[in-house]
């Protein structure tokens, strides 16, 4: 199994939408993928709420079968278009992706 970790801090104001606007556009770009990318698995998209200066805004956590499972959605039209709109509201990005035993 393959999992997919991404955390975002997004800007207070993008593309006429408050913050939390655009965190709840990006969240629902997100979940709005399962069943459209064959190859993931589950999505979960948590928003902060402690709101500390460690904290991002937003995170998501993906798994798919394998690493050709995560290329796959990485290059779906549909991500892409998600990609699209979160690259104008954030500011930072964090990644990580690894194997897992399940």
């Amino acid at each position: 199994m393959f999992k997919h970790i991404v955390f975002w801090r997004f800007k207070d104001e993008a593309c006429g939408h408050t913050k939390d606007e655009n965190m709840q556009i990006v969240k629902d770009g997100l979940m709005g993928l399962i069943g459209k990318v064959p190859t993931l698995i589950t999505a979960e998209v948590g928003i902060d709420v402690l709101h500390t200066p460690a904290s991002s805004d937003m995170c998501l956590v993906c798994t798919f079968p394998d690493k050709e499972g995560f290329i796959t959605y990485r290059d779906h039209p549909e991500h892409q278009k998600v990609l699209a709109y979160i690259g104008k509201v954030m500011e930072e990005r964090k990644v990580i992706d690894f194997y897992f035993d399940r």
